[in-house]
């Protein structure tokens, strides 16, 4: 069945076709990597991503070291047959650097309006840690070190509390935002992606929804 449908399949002259890694739930690009027919075999028949090292010239598990496997959803050709998207639900981050995808370096923005995203905070935050950008005041926090970002940790949340004990919505806010901020920042200096904060939150969101069930017996 494998033989059957990888026939049609285009590889280049190496023996490899290109794979654009995407997150099932939110269809966001995670990565770009390379397959052979091999490794593209071994992840039709492990459901989990299997890719081909050009640099090391040999295969790799995604997560055989950093335990961030890919659990492959659905794999697709595109209309010439040379190139693939799997999707694919991960155990972490995309990334080696700890970022939740490979692509986070912004080139060029034409200045539209889009959706906030959390994740591409952190990202973005994420890339002052290594990219040094004079003026930065993230890139300044980093070069301080964690103390200091600890130090604004706590700061804003006093902030919070003073704003929500004035009553003020607009202004606790406002600092609500800058708190989370702060966190981000410390979650990036520590190696703790926002996934790592959902899936502690989803095993609470189970315990609690347990006990609920066993309290109504």
């Amino acid at each position: 069945m494998i033989d059957a449908d990888l026939d049609a399949l285009k590889f280049d002259q190496n023996g490899l076709i290109p794979v654009v890694v995407q997150d099932f739930s939110t269809r966001r690009v995670l990565t770009l990597a390379y397959m052979n027919r091999e490794s593209l075999e071994i992840t039709l028949r492990e459901k989990r991503t299997c890719f081909y090292s050009r640099s090391r010239k040999a295969l790799w598990r995604k997560g055989e070291t950093s335990g961030n496997i890919q659990h492959l959803v659905r794999l697709t050709a595109d209309c010439d047959g040379d190139a693939l998207t799997a999707e694919v639900i991960g155990d972490g981050p995309a990334c080696h650097t700890g970022a939740e995808s490979c692509f986070f370096n912004l080139l060029w923005d034409g200045g539209r309006p889009g959706a906030f995203s959390a994740d591409e905070l952190y990202n973005l935050i994420l890339s002052r840690k290594t990219e040094k950008r004079e003026g930065s005041y993230t890139g300044y926090l980093f070069e301080k070190g964690r103390e200091k970002i600890l130090k604004k940790v706590g700061e804003e949340s006093a902030e919070v509390i003073i704003g929500a004990m004035k009553g003020s919505r607009e202004e606790t806010i406002f600092e609500i935002a800058d708190l989370v901020y702060h966190l981000f920042v410390l979650m990036a200096d520590c190696g703790i992606v926002p996934e790592d904060v959902r899936a502690e939150l989803a095993g609470r969101h189970v315990v609690d929804s347990k006990i609920k069930q066993e309290t109504m017996k």
